[in-house]
């Protein structure tokens, strides 16, 4: 059996901690920017494009917001039905809501599609349904129903 001669460990140079170094920033860096490659890529916009005279437009949204409540309207989800979005609209008393103008535009949530308007005609069971088809993906639609000289806007999703 012959004896094996002890190995000395490598020395810790100043090549290590330089090359050590140099790799953890390296690391650091690279994921910094692959995130905000994709935080750049994958963001839409705003929610409002400035806030202070979105402060000073609340208590008149408040106000708009009770007057409308006050109709006594009810509104469903928008549904997809073969492609066109639906909408049920009930009078106060729950009744078919009739004689309205229904419209909307169709928003993509992070602006990477063409909004799209949207007409709606009610069908024989009361429902509104919107004339042109709406494009698959996700929607943030701004509706406008009104009546007389009675207006309502809301805005909901759809997928």
């Amino acid at each position: 059996m012959m004896k094996q001669e002890p190995v000395a460990p490598k020395k810790f140079t100043g090549y290590h901690a330089t090359a050590i170094i140099v790799t953890f920033f390296g690391v650091v860096i690279a994921v910094n920017l692959l995130m905000a490659s994709f935080a750049v890529s994958t963001f839409g916009g705003t929610v409002v494009d400035n806030s202070y005279v979105a402060s000073q437009k609340y208590n008149e949204w408040l106000e708009e917001g009770r007057k409308q409540a006050s109709y006594g309207w009810s509104v469903s989800k928008v549904a997809r039905v073969q492609g066109k979005a639906s909408i049920t609209v009930l009078d106060a008393d729950k009744t078919i809501f009739d004689g309205a103008t229904v419209s909307a535009t169709a928003i993509h949530p992070v602006g990477r599609a063409d909004p799209v308007t949207l007409d709606f005609v009610q069908d024989d069971t009361g429902n509104y349904i919107s004339r042109d088809i709406l494009p698959e993906g996700r929607w943030k639609l701004r509706i406008k129903i009104k009546r007389g000289d009675k207006e309502m806007a809301l805005i909901q999703d759809i997928l």
